[in-house]
């Protein structure tokens, strides 16, 4: 066996005893991530060094795209770190139905996104909307300016306007209306695996008591800000589709589940 490969068992063996999913997976990413740095001047063991650093943060439960810097959504690439909430495969429900909502990829759409985030949702959809642009809105300066970043990687600084503040001052109507709120009931906060609970923002996760805080602020909203055939898309928490609708009213059009079949997406016209 090799150096390495001993150094990748001695650390996926450590990762599964501080209780983490896919031990071997993210001693395999970690290693190829210290691989990817340049280290000058390089001297012996400052590589292994290095990963095991990297190492020691996940035996701590820090997230793994904390640690490498990126995440991919949407078959892009991200940088994400602490302050932004990490993306995750489910919220790419909420693109899967825009794209079905508005089939015609050449239309020019204005595109709104409500807490941006590392800016994951409205940049991925401006990447199928060659002709449209939108608005990333978010209370948190450190996630705005994750989020500038991202907007430059992908080429969408002519395309993409990011506004720190209230969403309540948001002018304007827009087509499309794209939002994932913060939907954990505040009393199942401490039950969270410790990635989540531990390292990314509370502000992006604690929905209030009932968890649904956010969508009572976002749903008359949405209907001011979208265009009377313009259609809202909120992720939602795996037992809230029902509440949610009952939030939308008359302005439900739908609710579309994940790839494991979870409610995720409920879908509000603007009247």
């Amino acid at each position: 066996m090799t150096a390495a490969a001993e150094l990748l068992r001695d650390a996926a063996e450590r990762l599964r005893g501080a209780g983490v999913d896919n031990p071997r997976l993210d001693a395999r990413v970690l290693w190829e991530h210290a691989q990817k740095i340049t280290l000058s001047p390089t001297s012996v063991g400052e590589r292994e060094n290095l990963f095991e650093s990297f190492i020691a943060r996940r035996i701590a439960r820090e997230p793994v795209a904390y640690i490498t810097g990126h995440k991919e959504f949407w078959s892009l690439d991200f940088e994400v770190g602490p302050g932004v909430l990490v993306p995750r495969p489910e919220s790419e429900t909420l693109i899967e139905q825009l794209l079905k909502a508005f089939p015609d990829r050449e239309a020019a759409h204005e595109f709104l996104d409500l807490g941006t985030g590392s800016g994951c949702l409205l940049i991925s959809a401006l990447k199928q909307y060659p002709s449209a642009r939108g608005i990333g809105v978010d209370s948190s300066p450190s996630a705005l300016a994750m989020a500038r970043r991202n907007v430059e990687k992908h080429g969408l600084l002519g395309r993409c306007r990011l506004i720190e503040g209230d969403f309540s001052k948001i002018e304007g109507r827009f087509g499309g209306i794209l939002a994932n709120p913060p939907y954990i009931p505040n009393g199942d906060i401490a039950s969270l695996a410790p990635e989540v609970r531990l390292h990314e923002p509370l502000q992006a996760l604690d929905g209030g008591q009932d968890g649904l805080d956010s969508y009572r602020v976002l749903v008359p909203l949405t209907e001011r800000l979208l265009t009377p055939d313009g259609l809202a898309f909120f992720e939602i928490g795996s037992s809230q589709s029902g509440a949610v609708s009952a939030l939308l009213g008359g302005r439900l059009v739908g609710v579309a589940r994940d790839l494991a079949g979870i409610d995720r997406c409920v879908i509000g016209r603007g009247s």
